[in-house]
């Protein structure tokens, strides 16, 4: 009989640490001699993440939309293709950060009716220093879409611990706990955890597991849904706070993200180095995510940068083709036309 390609998703919300994991597990599969595969989603138009894959590895990108949504039927007929064409030994969706992740599993498992597809691990990645600073608040659709990737997982990597205290490490932890009771949590720097514990885990086991211990009446009905990521229905039971109310909020299937905005801005040509940081630097706050590649008027090679809740990063690179100079930006109703403004007063570009 065929042997079933083993799926993996990668989930968090945007700038959580996706990409480095997903390098990471791509070195681990191929230093098993395997064959790996990859499907990338992106917000934008463009996909500036596959520009840190080696370009051995194949690639199917989902642009300018969400999996979970507007293009979750291109998933599937991605995934048919990628094992029809490609005949990999494992795959690794790595989901948009603003994805509804029991989408995603319902989109896999109907693709699985069509080629022998084994779903895996289901992997949230967490920013420890985001989801602290939503805790606090404890409101708003960023607030319950990390909840509900966190509750979906198989494991939870609690990601950037260096950039919180020990105490709100603790407060996190037991808020991981609280949501979900079963995953695994890895704490991490640089998502540098044991690969081997990721791709060890069967999420079919841990589902099983809930199951069992449901029907045995162990876990308890509180406000804290530490099962609430059912897999039998398309609804999300969300409650309004984590206090142990109550209150439940009928989920509408694709509103998990549609309070996030993404805008793609296009250079015609270098701009300055010193003038972008600063523009970087002075973003809104309604701007949590942001990624590209650019080339400086004052500085040689060309660059991908990554920007995440007020941190920014550059890295001299060689673009896989022909990639023109973009940025991408990423947030909640920002004022697209203010930044449109800033990007073009640092020089010529034409806009998308």
């Amino acid at each position: 009989m065929e042997q079933a390609v083993p799926v993996y998703i990668l989930s968090g919300f945007l700038g959580s640490g996706k990409t480095t994991l997903l390098q990471k597990m791509l070195s681990a599969f191929r230093a098993q001699g395997k064959r790996p595969a990859v499907v990338m989603n992106e917000l934008g138009d463009v996909n500036l993440d596959g520009q840190l894959i080696d370009a051995q590895v194949p690639t199917a990108e989902l642009l300018g939309g969400c999996i979970c949504c507007s293009i979750r039927g291109d998933l599937s007929l991605q995934l048919v293709e990628l094992v029809q064409q490609e005949a990999p030994d494992v795959i690794i969706i790595e989901a948009t950060g603003a994805a509804n992740p029991l989408d995603i599993l319902e989109g896999v498992s109907e693709t699985s009716l069509y080629v022998r597809l084994e779903l895996r691990q289901l992997i949230t990645i967490v920013d420890a220093a985001h989801l602290y600073d939503l805790y606090q608040e404890q409101r708003g659709k960023s607030y319950r879409l990390m909840q509900e990737q966190i509750r979906c997982a198989s494991i939870l990597i609690l990601n950037k611990t260096d950039r919180v205290n020990s105490e709100a490490r603790d407060l996190l932890n037991e808020l991981l706990r609280k949501w979900n009771a079963y995953a695994p949590v890895l704490p991490a720097v640089q998502c540098d955890v044991p690969i081997e514990t990721l791709l060890d885990t069967d999420i079919a086991g841990a589902q099983q597991k809930r199951q069992q211990d449901s029907l045995a009446g162990s876990i308890p009905h509180s406000g804290s849904h530490a099962n609430a990521c059912s897999h039998d229905h398309g609804e999300f039971c969300g409650c309004s706070d984590s206090s142990g109310s109550h209150e439940h909020a009928a989920h509408e299937p694709h509103d998990s993200h549609s309070h996030v905005m993404a805008y793609t801005h296009y250079f015609a040509g270098p701009v300055n180095s010193v003038d972008f940081e600063k523009l970087l630097q002075e973003l809104p706050r309604d701007i949590y995510r942001a990624k590209g590649i650019l080339t400086f008027h004052d500085t040689s090679g060309r660059f991908l940068f990554q920007y995440a809740y007020r941190e920014s990063d550059f890295m001299k690179i060689d673009p896989q083709g022909e990639v023109q100079d973009v940025a991408v930006f990423i947030g909640e109703h920002f004022e697209k036309e203010e930044i449109q403004r800033r990007l073009s007063a640092l020089g010529d570009s034409s806009v998308s």
